[in-house]
């Protein structure tokens, strides 16, 4: 009996120690990734030059325009703030149409990634000012001027760019929305098309290399960003994650899902991935396209492309479409 009693212990100390060391794993990777304050937080390590965000290797087509570009938002942005539902103070750049003949009543808010700033927009957003439309870049709470400590991957910033959308349709009655956002940013903007508060000014969005949730992006990246051996391990471990994000930074990895709120989708959407792209999982692409709900919904798949960089990777193509599909939707 005695000896069956020790085992036991053994059993139940060697258990609460995996207990404890998975509940340590999880709270560390989500201070890691998520709390901005964290002394060993991904954003630090980036905007110190420590560690790098998303590999954007390959072969820049587009690198005149993207210096071009850059020129343009740094010599023509200009400062706004809003306010976040929780109190924040948010903060972007706005910039007007770079055309001879603007069109009135348009406007675009192109939204950044994880880790990123609104300038790495640039691009996107001198694109759409050619288009004539006046453009909002937005910077992400926690991420450049806005305030906010806990990065909310897209779910907690969803409120963030409605609050920005409504600060546009308070200042024009009239103004037609188009919503652009890259990696966590399209993520932030497919939360955001299934909100039942969203504004009917908002009339077209495009999403380009966002995942289906954060829930699905954390077990992918669990290999390639944390290193973990299997699924067997990754999925309790982000379950601890997610709890972590739950009790401290107010939402869950699972409910923050792109996918539940695309299912509510009624404007024309325009879904865009690369191929290649070993940081967001190329299926999510169809997995998104999937849920929508719009009648009008497209998508495209650029060969070769990593991410972040399908518009780099294949110009030509990636722009033929956006344009089009802008030009449709907006009647131009």
């Amino acid at each position: 009996m005695k000896q069956v009693t020790r085992r036991l212990l053994v059993a139940a100390g060697a258990a609460v120690g995996a207990t404890g060391l998975l509940y340590g794993a999880g709270e560390f990777l989500f201070r890691f990734t998520i709390d901005t304050q964290f002394p060993w937080s991904m954003m630090k390590l980036v905007k110190t030059g420590r560690v790098k965000g998303a590999d954007l290797a390959g072969a820049h087509h587009d690198a005149d325009e993207e210096t071009e570009a850059a020129r343009w938002f740094a010599e023509s942005k200009q400062p706004v703030t809003t306010f976040s539902n929780d109190g924040l103070k948010l903060h972007g750049w706005l910039l007007d149409p770079d055309c001879v003949n603007p069109k009135p009543h348009l406007y675009a808010i192109c939204v950044h990634g994880y880790t990123g700033v609104p300038d790495e927009m640039a691009k996107y957003a001198h694109r759409f000012a050619r288009l004539g439309f006046t453009v909002l870049a937005p910077a992400m709470r926690g991420h450049e001027l806005s305030q906010g400590r806990y990065t909310g991957m897209g779910w907690l910033e969803r409120r963030d760019l409605m609050a920005w959308i409504r600060l546009i349709v308070e200042s024009d009655p009239d103004a037609r929305i188009l919503l652009d956002g890259l990696s966590m940013g399209a993520a932030c903007v497919m939360m955001t098309v299934g909100e039942p508060d969203l504004p009917r000014n908002v009339v077209a969005a495009i999403e380009d290399c966002g995942y289906s949730s954060v829930w699905d992006q954390f077990l992918y990246n669990a290999k390639g960003m944390y290193h973990l051996p299997n699924k067997f391990l990754a999925m309790p471990i982000v379950e601890t994650m997610s709890m972590a994000c739950r009790r401290t930074a107010g939402y869950g990895f699972k409910e923050a899902s792109s996918v539940a709120s695309l299912k509510r989708a009624t404007i024309p959407m325009l879904f865009i991935h690369g191929d290649a792209d070993t940081f967001v999982d190329p299926s999510f692409l169809s997995r998104n396209y999937e849920a929508c709900a719009s009648i009008h919904r497209e998508r495209l798949l650029i060969p070769g492309a990593g991410h972040a960089m399908s518009a780099s990777t294949a110009p030509d193509l990636y722009w033929r479409k956006v344009t089009r599909f802008v030009r449709d939707t907006f009647e131009l």
